[in-house]
Order: C-alpha cells, then structure tokens, then sequence
C-alpha cells in the first residue's frame, strides 16, 4: 500500500481523502534533516508553506512520485530538482481565488466606512459618529491592477456595488476586459482617475516596487489603495509618506516586504490605514479547498491517473514525456522569448512545426508555448495544465500548422505572436547534444544558444555599428558574453543578439536606440 507523509497542518477533509488509496502519516515541525531520514519511505508528501522541499529531501525521496502543496505559490519546493526526478509537483491555483477577493473588497469597504477604528472608538466607551463619516463606493472608479481569477473576481462584484471599473493588464485583450465590465487603460491613466486600486498580480523584478513614490503623487488626494496580493509590490516607505501627507487618503495592506511586519512605519500611522496579517486566503472554505483539491490529485496520481494542476510535467506517459521533454522546453523558451519581444497583449500565436519535428505530436508542444508566452504575466501560477485555459481566457487566438517539407533542420519550432505592439516571429531547434539554439528572429537568420539576459536590436548593416554597440556597453560595465548577426542583404536591415551576463541596468536601452543605425532594441530575461 502506498504511503504519504503529510508534513504541515491541513484541514481533515484532505486526509480522509488521502485515506481512501493510502496509509497516511501526518508529522508536522519536522526538522529539515529529521525529513531527509524518513521521506524515502513514502510516495507521496504533502504541504503548505512550512515545508521547505530542497534538492536534498528530493534526493534522499526514493519512492516520491508528487509533492502536493495545499495553496498557490511553490516557492518553498525545488521544482527543477523535482522534474528532474520525475516527481510531478502539483499546488491549488484557485482554491483561495474568493477568499482572496473577498478579502480586497472588505478592505476597500473598511476603508471606506472607517470600520476598524470605529470598531475601537465603541469598545472605548465613546460614542463619535461624526469623526466616523464615511465614503461611499458606489459610482466610485475602481483601478484593477491584474485581471486574472482573483482580479476578475473583484471586477464582478464591484460592478454588481455599481463602480466604474478601470483595469491594467498588459496581457489580457480588450474583449475580455469588456466582458468584465472594465475599460482597458494605461498604468498613468488607472493611477490618475481611480478612488480605489486594487491590486492582483504577482511579484516579479517588473513589479516591485510597482507603487512607489512616483505612482503614488500621480494619484488623487481622495484615493485609496489595497493590496492583498504579493508584498513587495508596494514601497512602504513611499506609502507611509504618502499618506502622512495627504497625497493620498489611506491604504489597507495584508501582505508585506517582509513578514511578520515587524519596524515599519506604516504602524505609527493612525487612521489612513488598516493592517491585517496576510488573511487573503485564511477562511475555512479556502483551507478545505485547497486540502481537498491537492488531496485529490495526490490520490489520482497515487492511482495512476494524470494531475490537473501540475506545476511541472503533468498527464504524459513516461515514454512520451522522455521523448518530448527536449521540445517542450523547447517550446517554453521560444515562448517566453516571443512574448517578451512582442510586448504588450499578445492576441494571436501562430505555432509552426517543421521537419521531422511536423510528425510529432503537437499538443504538448503548443501548451509548452503558451506557457512560456504567459510566463512574464503569470510566473509560478502557469503551469502545462493551466496555460491553454489562461490563454483562452486572455483572448489569445493559437493557429497550428505543419509543414514537414521544411529541411534546414531535422525539425524546428517557428511562433510568432501578434499583439498590440505588432508582430514578432522566433524559431528554434535542437542542435548537437539536444542544445536549443535560435535560428531566426524576426525573419533573420542566426544561430545562437538562448541564455539567461539578452539584448536584441534591429539595425542597419553598416561598418562601426557593433563597436559603437560594444562601447556603449562598455561604459555602463555591461559584459558581452557573445553576440551574432543575421542579415537578409548586405547593407540592408539585420539584427544582432547579445548575451549578457547580468540584466540590463535601466535606462541603458533607451541610450541604445539612440546609436546612430539602430532602430529598435529588446532586453529578453530567460
């Protein structure tokens, strides 16, 4: 009989479910080495946030075939070490989805009616209605920063309260915005014209720090702000000056830079702001949720039977996946490439295999596509499983074709994604020893390996232009660590790929479009 170890608390109902295909052991607070003694007895683990699943738990897990963890974020688990392992990692991405939401629009409301302070006053003893006047919400602008599950949640119970609803989400189409009753906008406009901003996206390099000083003086006196989405996307410091000076109204918070929230000046404010302890998705539906969901998966997997959540490699057969492995990640770094020279809302992917690689089987290649297209929107909450559903519900359009009469390769893979920016195309095949390399961008030939910071540019093929390049770079201490060009014609256009050892600091692209013969330039993170 299999067996599972259950290393933090979760809620009863997951371990009935476990029961049913299991002998189940549930050892909480377990010390990293006691877990590295005994996991290598069992099949299964299951976990929450307290767990922390490092490549040498993995490596002492003989008999691990999943590690389910009852919540979103995998952050606490060594995915690559796990895949690598053939342990399918799966998590719950919408069991908090309402309590998450419902969470941001108490907080809006307490903002509004003062609840918190009020709430206080009375158990004083005093009874002071006039210093408690609220704001009402309706016909109040809603600014909804991220439209995704929880976001859109939101969206639809505010336009049922009768806000106006204004959204930021570079990767989501303006129809789909429309069907949640919001208006598309840029970021300066949602800041500029909202009472309320939400927030509902993760944190990424992109979006720390996403509010800080500069968005917050963009904001109306009367605004509000709510995050219970990821700390760190607010700058704090700026916040509590924001708001000791009435640039803002107030601010309601329940996740933090660094939590607990320990020194921070956001405590010695007084009435612009409430605080809670990261209670987004601490309701009891939401932990019986997410036990039942991963509970579930743990026991299908246990059976046989595919994940549906599968943060890794999910539903393949072990010879499919050992064949297709190479090309799916294949698929997931020309996406992740597309999507980030193509900027903006992605509307249409085009996924072209051809050669040998046209007799394939394409599904887990296109879904390994749209994973790496909605990565830079999505992070850890895209998975194999989940990408095809989050593409259809950002109106992003998937044509494929195949063409096996293409022989430049034994097979390569061509995407290109139309957006509201334009159109930008990338291929890529396996070369060697199974290396992926770039072999076109944009319609120009080159043959470069992928690596983690790249710069691209669209320039004319003229004498000087790359040692202008190579100095420009020089003087802000940037290394090149290799570099190609790929024309069409001599003199015509042509593009030049650069790998870099470490990300380009800001405002340095900005200096290379000024490069006399360069006409664009893109900084890609891998």
């Amino acid at each position: 009989m299999s067996k599972v170890l259950v290393s933090d608390p979760i809620d009863q109902v997951g371990i009935d479910i476990l029961s049913q295909v299991a002998a189940v052991d549930v050892k909480t607070n377990l010390k990293p080495e006691e877990l590295v003694e005994i996991i290598g007895d069992y099949d299964a683990l299951m976990i929450r946030s307290g767990t922390r699943v490092t490549q040498e738990i993995i490596e002492a897990a003989t008999k691990l075939k999943i590690i389910g963890r009852a919540g979103v974020g995998v952050d606490n688990v060594d995915v690559p070490a796990a895949t690598r392992k053939g342990i399918v990692v799966v998590n719950s991405p919408e069991g908090n989805t309402i309590a998450a939401a419902e969470h941001a629009l108490a907080m809006m409301l307490a903002l509004s009616r003062h609840i918190p302070d009020a709430n206080a006053s009375v158990k004083r003893g005093e009874w002071d209605r006039k210093t408690f006047v609220g704001t009402e919400v309706y016909k109040k602008t809603l600014g909804i920063v991220g439209l995704g599950k929880i976001g859109s949640h939101v969206a639809n119970v505010a336009r049922a309260m009768g806000m106006k609803l204004l959204a930021y989400d570079p990767f989501i189409s303006t129809e789909r915005a429309e069907q949640l009753g919001c208006q598309l906008v840029e970021m300066d406009l949602l800041m500029q014209q909202s009472d309320y901003i939400t927030l509902h996206i993760p944190k990424t390099p992109e979006t720390t720090h996403l509010i800080n000083a500069q968005m917050l003086a963009k904001m109306k006196p009367t605004t509000r702000i709510i995050n219970c989405a990821r700390g760190g996307i607010v700058d704090e410091e700026a916040l509590a000056a924001a708001l000791k000076e009435g640039t803002i109204t107030g601010a309601a918070l329940d996740v933090y830079e660094s939590e607990p929230l320990a020194d921070s000046p956001l405590k010695s404010l007084a009435k612009e702001i409430i605080l809670t302890p990261h209670l987004g998705a601490s309701t009891t539906e939401a932990q019986v949720n997410v036990a039942v969901d991963v509970a579930e998966q743990i026991r299908d997997v246990l059976l046989g039977l595919p994940a549906r959540s599968a943060v890794n490699i999910p539903g393949l057969s072990p010879d499919v996946l050992e064949e297709l492995k190479p090309y799916m990640q294949l698929a997931e770094t020309l996406g992740n490439l597309v999507g980030q020279l193509a900027g903006g809302r992605v509307e249409l992917l085009n996924v072209r295999l051809q050669g040998e690689l046209a007799t394939n089987k394409s599904q887990p290649l296109v879904v390994a596509a749209l994973k790496g297209l909605l990565y830079q929107a999505l992070r850890e909450r895209v998975n194999y499983v989940n990408a095809s559903i989050e593409a259809k519900e950002r109106g992003i359009r998937v044509i494929e074709t195949r063409d096996a009469s293409v022989r430049d390769y034994t097979g390569s893979l061509h995407l290109e994604a139309t957006g509201t920016l334009g159109t930008h195309s990338v291929m890529g095949a396996l070369l060697g020893d199974g290396e992926i390399h770039l072999t076109n961008i944009d319609g120009f030939p080159i043959n470069v390996p992928p690596s983690k910071h790249m710069v691209f540019t669209l320039h004319r093929d003229m004498p000087g232009i790359i040692g202008k390049l190579g100095s420009l770079l020089g003087s802000f201490n940037v290394n090149i660590a290799s570099m190609q060009v790929g024309r069409k014609i001599v003199r015509g256009d042509a593009v030049m790929a650069l790998s870099i050892d470490d990300p380009l600091p800001d405002g340095i692209l900005d200096e290379i479009v000024k490069v006399s013969g360069i006409r664009d330039a893109y900084t890609v993170t891998l």
